[in-house]
């Protein structure tokens, strides 16, 4: 079964950090692209973290540059991501996607509750 799932998610206060973690099962990710995303009450799903095949490049929301670190690991068939300075408006769900290739449609996780609050 094709599947992704995230963890590491919690209640922390502002400042403090988080590492989110992301294991694919039932297919390797090292042919995708692999993507952090979140999702806050009312609002709707925005990318935070993008990483390529090798983990040679990334991206990141404005939002979470200097703050937030994604990596990957083929090997282990995983993506991480590590969240720093944690704000209040870092509160959401986050979210792994394998993005799509030519032979794959988008995978998504089922997600993981972050809550930064004071």
């Amino acid at each position: 079964q094709v599947q992704l799932v995230e963890s590491g998610g919690g209640l922390v206060q502002p400042g403090e950090s988080l590492r989110l973690s992301c294991a694919a099962s039932g297919f390797t990710i090292s042919e995708r692209i692999m993507n952090w995303y979140r999702q806050a009450p009312g609002k709707g799903r925005e990318m935070v973290a993008r990483i390529s095949t090798t983990g040679a490049t990334t991206q990141y929301a404005d939002s979470v540059k200097g703050r937030f670190t994604i990596s990957r690991d083929n090997a282990k068939n995983t993506v991480s991501l590590q969240m720093d300075s944690l704000k209040l408006e870092d509160t959401a769900v986050y979210f792994c996607l394998a993005s799509s290739t030519p032979l794959h449609s988008d995978t998504w996780g089922r997600g993981t509750q972050v809550t930064v609050s004071s």
